[in-house]
C-alpha cells in the first residue's frame, strides 16, 4: 500500500527552473509554433489546507490557487485580463532530487491566442 507524506513532510517553497519551452501564437487560421526561451520562478507560501501560495518573480509577487491531484499539485495564477498560467508540480522524482513540473500559459495577444507550455524541474526550498 502506497502512503502518502504527511503535510508536515511537503515543501512549503520551491525553485522552478524551465528550460524547455514552446509558445504557439494563432494568426491567418493557424498555429505557428517556436522555441520558448527559459523561464525560472519561485513558489512560496504553501498551504495545501487553504489552498493558496505566492508566485515569486523578478516582476514581484502574485497570488496563487492550489488544486491537489494525485501524486501532483497544480498552482493556477490569474493574471492580467483574466489569463490563466498553470504550474504542475509531481512527486519528487529521487533519481534526479528534484520534482519534474510543466508550466503552461494561455493568454492573448491582440485578440489572437498566445499559449506556452514549458517542462523543467522544480526544487523544494523550504
Amino acid at each position: 500500500m502506497l502512503v502518502s507524506p504527511s503535510a508536515a513532510e511537503e515543501p512549503k517553497a520551491f525553485t522552478c527552473t524551465f528550460a524547455s519551452g514552446v509558445t504557439h501564437s494563432y494568426d491567418n487560421g493557424t498555429f505557428t509554433a517556436e522555441k520558448a526561451s527559459p523561464l525560472a520562478f519561485g513558489i512560496a507560501a504553501i498551504d495545501a489546507g487553504a489552498q493558496t501560495a505566492e508566485i515569486l518573480t523578478r516582476g514581484g509577487t502574485g497570488h496563487l490557487r492550489i488544486v491537489q491531484a494525485v501524486n501532483a499539485m497544480h498552482f493556477l495564477e490569474v493574471v492580467t485580463e483574466g489569463f490563466l498560467h498553470v504550474t504542475t508540480i509531481y512527486d519528487k522524482d529521487e533519481a534526479k532530487g528534484a520534482y519534474p513540473a510543466v508550466h503552461s500559459r494561455h493568454f492573448g495577444l491582440f485578440g489572437l491566442p498566445l499559449v506556452t507550455q514549458y517542462q523543467g524541474f522544480c526544487e523544494a526550498t523550504g
